[in-house]
């Protein structure tokens, strides 16, 4: 079980340092061309089974750390994603203009 709960904890440190470099082309690009709403959402879907799983098997609750930051991850993206439709669509800003 613990090796098992270490390996799942390297799989989600991989998948977790792929997405600053996401959030930050997002950041930069000021565009959603080149990204995927529903990959994001089956993504965070995944991620939420994960937490799901940690929650109802009742153990190794420190797996809801990087299955949490992961997720944190994804959802920053995903707000950025909304942010460029904005900007592509030459839609307002949220908070008025800047």
């Amino acid at each position: 079980m613990l090796l098992s709960n270490i390996l799942e904890i390297v799989m989600l440190i991989c998948f977790a340092a792929a997405w600053p470099a996401s959030i930050y082309k997002s950041w930069m690009s000021r565009t959603r061309k080149g990204k995927s709403l529903v990959f994001m959402l089956i993504i965070i879907v995944g991620y939420i089974a994960g937490i799901a799983k940690v929650l109802v098997a009742h153990s190794a609750v420190y797996m809801l750390i990087p299955y949490t930051v992961n997720t944190t991850l994804v959802l920053c993206d995903l707000v950025l994603y909304y942010r460029n439709y904005r900007i592509d669509e030459g839609l307002p800003h949220i908070f008025g203009e800047h």
